[in-house]
């Protein structure tokens, strides 16, 4: 099986990113039946060299902390008694804040992202949180350093908030490339993941996900689950998710 990454699950966000709240429980309920859904946490430690699980689990992920979460994630995983990670822009959780400009579909309307009150009451319900980095830049843009030092800044300020070690990152977008691996692990995490758009070698800091988009059923998922990953960028908009689509009637053929 695989780790899937998520975005959004938002009912009125008509977005490849944000799956309909039905949409994601049906999948949810489909993954309880078929597979063992594992804390992120653990199956770092089981991943193969292909960069997949274990056959018969699967964990599950959401990329930069949607508002929606709270309402639309939480209870579903509640109800069936499912883990799941959300990886955390950290600028979001200062002061300050930070608004949400790194998304190519948006709404007609200002995207939010969860509070810190969101965040500790879907920790208190059993959803885990790491870092998504502090400020949803493009890594593979940014010097050595100043790499390291976004990543450090993440993870600390994290902590700081989460009260517990944060050693898992999601790239934004799923970019990486040499430098933006080491510089993960100099800034102390342990595991990093990844998008493909193509086939790459898998490593501890450079770990698969499987992209799950809006309009994908459960017919998606099951393919998705059980097949190699045949990458399709996630940031084209509708292209690419009705791409995806098509990847995967192909396959099932």
């Amino acid at each position: 099986m695989t780790i899937l990454c998520y975005h959004a699950v938002q009912p009125d966000w008509e977005s490849p990113m944000a799956m309909e709240p039905q949409a994601f429980a049906e999948h949810a309920e489909w993954l309880v039946r078929r597979t063992t859904v594992v804390p992120l946490q653990s199956a770092v430690r089981t991943v193969g060299r292909d960069g997949r699980l274990p056959r018969g689990t699967t964990a599950l992920t959401f990329d930069d902390g949607f508002a929606g979460l709270h309402a639309h994630l939480t209870p579903v995983l509640s109800r069936l008694g499912i883990p799941a990670t959300v990886f955390l822009v950290a600028e979001t959780l200062t002061d300050a804040g930070r608004a949400v400009d790194w998304v190519d579909t948006p709404p007609p309307y200002p995207l939010a992202t969860l509070t810190l009150d969101q965040v500790r009451d879907m920790q208190a319900a059993g959803v885990h949180f790491e870092s998504h980095s502090y400020s949803h830049l493009d890594l593979t843009q940014l010097s050595f350093q100043e790499c390291v030092d976004d990543l450090t800044r993440s993870r600390e300020l994290l902590e700081s908030l989460l009260g517990h070690p944060v050693r898992l990152l999601a790239y934004p977008r799923g970019r990486h490339d040499a430098s933006v691996r080491a510089a993960a692990e100099r800034a102390g995490y342990s595991h990093a993941f990844t998008l493909p758009e193509t086939r790459e070698a898998p490593g501890p800091f450079a770990i698969p996900r499987v992209g799950i988009h809006r309009g994908n059923g459960v017919a998606h998922l099951r393919v998705k689950t059980a097949r190699p990953y045949l990458g399709v960028r996630t940031s084209r908009g509708y292209r690419a998710a009705q791409h995806a689509v098509w990847t995967v009637r192909g396959a099932r053929r």
